[in-house]
């Protein structure tokens, strides 16, 4: 690669990148217990293609560990009867659909798990709770509450640590999303609410719950959506508010270490008042548009609440990480990982014109204006 007079010159656009795994058994200056990696970048810089390789060493696995720790996990799958798990959102989107049979608050109580649901609307927490009820669950506590909130999630951690007298597992699953390009926004701070919900809301559930998950060496579930990997044209507020859940948890799962499990949930586009419309509009006002629910998710497949739901409690159950769902979407976070220029690409191509006003709207909380 012919050198430049200057590092501001050169623009590397990657193109592919490739990586080869080498067993070095019969290399002599080889560690046994090490793999060398070749990972290979082909790189177009001012026209001209490049290619340069970079070899490093990593610990070898056994070739059978992956495959033993999937059995192991799936044998040997957390029994939830008789722990207390407290889900917030639990009157909407994957906590509960109003026409669905299977979410996650029915997935817990069919393991026989004590539940705490926490949501504003106190009738439709009533309606869930009997459900969970007739499947299993043998004590359901409802605790209406605004998780954008601190004080709130401070008493519902403490209602059910009161009435149970443990906690083991903190669901936080309760969101909003706003659909408008950030430039159209008439007024930003009425806005505040997306980020409130989706990254305080959280962090002041996590805060109250620690002390106690810690005593249970429970597990911390959070609701993380792809959009806080993916890029996602005009909802842009709602994937910052994703992503910096996601920084959060990823960096208190380091914190924690083993003393408290943390899984990240990323799902895509599931059948969920958020896919039927329900958002928060450019002038600040919670609403149901589906002609809004066309433009933002018509372009992809829409999973159905219960096989979300049942592999998210499968997967937290089996103690996983980060649970992907559907799993097809690992494809585009690679594509992101490895070439994002193309996933922007992607992106502008399906998202060419601007979300319009619906035709008619309505007020979906039956709650304030913000």
């Amino acid at each position: 690669m012919r050198r430049r007079s200057g590092l501001a010159e050169i623009h590397p656009v990657l193109v592919r990148k490739r990586l080869d795994l080498l067993l070095t058994s019969g290399a002599s200056h080889a560690h046994p217990t090490m793999h060398w990696e070749h990972l290979t970048y082909l790189l177009i810089i001012h026209g001209r293609c490049s290619q340069c390789t970079v070899t490093v060493r990593r610990p070898s696995r056994s070739r059978f560990s992956w495959l033993f720790s999937c059995i192991s996990r799936s044998i040997f799958s957390e029994n939830m009867a008789g722990k207390v798990v407290v889900i917030t959102g639990g009157s909407s989107g994957i906590g509960e659909v109003y026409r669905s049979s299977t979410h996650i608050a029915y997935e817990y109580a069919k393991r026989r798990a004590s539940l705490v649901l926490v949501a504003r609307r106190e009738a439709k927490l009533q309606s869930v709770a009997e459900r969970t009820r007739q499947l299993g669950s043998p004590d359901v506590v409802i605790v209406p509450a605004d998780v954008s909130m601190a004080a709130e999630c401070k008493r519902f951690v403490e209602e059910a640590v009161n009435h149970f007298g443990r906690l083991d597992h903190l669901v936080c699953n309760a969101g909003v999303v706003v659909y408008c390009p950030v430039e159209d926004t008439t007024n930003v701070e009425k806005l505040r609410p997306v980020m409130d919900i989706n990254f305080w809301g959280p962090v002041y559930a996590t805060h109250f719950a620690l002390p106690h998950l810690r005593k249970s060496k429970g597990r911390i579930i959070v609701n993380a959506s792809m959009k806080g990997w993916l890029v996602s044209p005009w909802s842009i507020l709602y994937g910052a508010s994703k992503a910096a859940i996601v920084s959060f948890c990823e960096t208190l799962r380091v914190e924690l270490a083993q003393d408290v499990k943390v899984t990240i949930v990323a799902p895509g586009f599931v059948n969920s008042e958020i896919t039927q419309g329900k958002h928060i509009s450019k002038e600040g006002e919670v609403e149901v548009d589906q002609e809004m629910s066309k433009v933002m998710s018509g372009k992809f497949p829409v999973e159905s609440t219960e096989d979300c739901a049942r592999a998210i409690v499968d997967g937290v159950c089996r103690g996983d990480r980060y649970i992907i769902e559907p799993s097809w979407y690992r494809i585009l976070l690679q594509f992101q990982f490895l070439c994002p220029e193309l996933v922007e690409w992607f992106a502008r191509s399906l998202y060419k014109t601007k979300p319009q006003d619906a035709a008619t709207k309505r007020d979906a909380m039956g709650l304030k204006k913000y």
